[in-house]
């Protein structure tokens, strides 16, 4: 079924650009109905949204398995945490900035720390990334780290980061696309019996994003990653690819100016060509194995082992 707002366009289009967090989910043609999960829980007093506690725990699995892969990239597992003293502030910041960039209108006149007022919510994820790669980027210059070699690595996190980090879109019925009667549709009814019936946005980017996980996990324990870079080309290609397909699906979206141009749709696409082109280009050079970074690692621990074998010999 349809939108019932139909005859209501205005009251459609607040609802529909809005979060309802006080609304029960359905998803009529799976065979689900009344779900109403909290969007928030209260402790000592204070209001703590499951939306963030998701994105916490999300960043915290990602971490986590960074840190338990990082052998096979040549990293160290006390890199990753190193990274972590800048990956929080600079995520968070950048990922706030991106947001109030395509949204200066919203913010005109309003005190400087309405801009840095995350926990009223609004951020973008194409920022968090932003200032992720910076994060990387600085780590490795500290602990002289080849950084394609680290990007390859914390595309896993990253994924892991939205996998998880997306439901609390659920949890907050927000982010979601335009009417639709697809079968696998979400329906939103409110307080008062209303209901409108969407594409689970939240849903398909999860998703998304979990094929592209186990394929590219499977993908490397074949040993088909041929240079430091390559991970994070397919991830680019990947979730460009179905961000731009997503984004055009949604009702939330950030736009350049008064274009009417989506901000992430419009960045996705670049992303896509960028990635693809460098993929295509890469395909027809050589890459021997020994360039590989943790290929390099390998050899120099065992040149080490060598020669402290031969010292203890000669000793």
């Amino acid at each position: 079924m349809l939108l019932q707002l139909l005859l209501d366009p205005l009251v459609e289009e607040e609802i529909l650009e809005t979060m309802q967090r006080d609304a029960e989910i359905s998803f009529p043609g799976l065979g689900i109905f009344g779900l109403n999960p909290p969007a928030s829980f209260t402790i000592f007093g204070r209001t703590i949204y499951f939306y963030g506690v998701l994105i916490a725990l999300g960043f915290l699995f990602g971490i986590l398995y960074c840190a338990r892969r990082s052998k096979d990239f040549g990293i160290k597992s006390d890199n990753v945490y190193d990274l972590v003293l800048l990956l929080i502030p600079l995520s968070i910041l950048c990922a706030r900035s991106y947001y109030v960039l395509f949204r200066l209108d919203e913010f005109a006149g309003k005190p400087f720390l309405s801009y840095l007022a995350v926990w009223e919510g609004g951020i973008a994820i194409y920022g968090g990334i932003i200032g992720g790669v910076l994060a990387i980027l600085l780590t490795c210059r500290w602990r002289k780290i080849p950084f394609l070699a680290f990007l390859d690595l914390a595309v896993y996190g990253v994924l892991i980061g939205q996998i998880i980090g997306r439901w609390g879109n659920f949890m907050n019925r927000e982010a979601f696309g335009g009417a639709t009667d697809i079968f696998c549709r979400m329906r939103l009814t409110d307080p008062s019996g209303r209901f409108i019936e969407v594409h689970p946005t939240f849903l398909y980017e999860s998703l998304w994003n979990l094929v592209l996980l186990i394929g590219l996990v499977i993908w490397q324990k074949k040993g088909k990653r041929k240079y430091d870079g390559q991970q994070a080309l397919l991830y680019l290609f990947w979730y460009g690819l179905g961000r731009a397909w997503i984004e055009g699906l949604r009702t939330d979206s950030l736009y350049i100016g008064h274009t009417g141009i989506r901000v992430s749709q419009a960045l996705s696409l670049v992303l896509v060509l960028f990635s693809l082109i460098v993929l295509l280009l890469e395909r027809r050079r050589e890459h021997p194995a020994e360039k590989l970074y943790v290929n390099r690692v390998k050899d120099a621990e065992k040149e080490e082992k060598t020669a402290e074998d031969t010292k203890k010999e000669e000793a």
